[in-house]
């Protein structure tokens, strides 16, 4: 089921935010691909700072991958999959986001990478 967590205009540009679903904050991300808008959701807690920043990290990229860089000790982690591409052993969790009109809704499951 899709919580509404927030209004597109409430995310700034390229920036993030921290949402609560369910029992876990979840750092949305909008960032405009093609001449559309994306947000994009991923834990917003940091494993190697122990700390939930992931929402104040800066976005870019690296080669083709969108990535978010933790704010503490700038690991990249790809908006997409979770998956930090210093460490190939920790993978943050993602959710599904769903933008409606200028509503956001997060699906309240995380993705599950088998």
């Amino acid at each position: 089921m899709y919580q509404l967590v927030c209004e597109l205009d409430d995310i700034l540009p390229n920036a993030g935010v921290a949402a609560l679903v369910g029992d876990e904050q979840v750092a949305l991300f909008r960032v405009q691909l093609e001449g559309k808008e994306h947000v994009f959701g991923i834990s917003n807690y940091d494993p190697f700072s122990d700390a939930n920043v992931i929402s104040r990290g800066i976005i870019g990229t690296m080669g083709d991958e969108l990535v978010v860089a933790s704010p503490v000790y700038k690991q990249h982690f790809s908006l997409q999959t979770g998956q930090c591409f210093e460490d190939e052993t920790v993978r943050l969790k993602t959710w599904f986001v769903s933008i409606d009109g200028n509503k956001v809704y997060v699906y309240d499951k995380k993705i599950e990478v088998a």
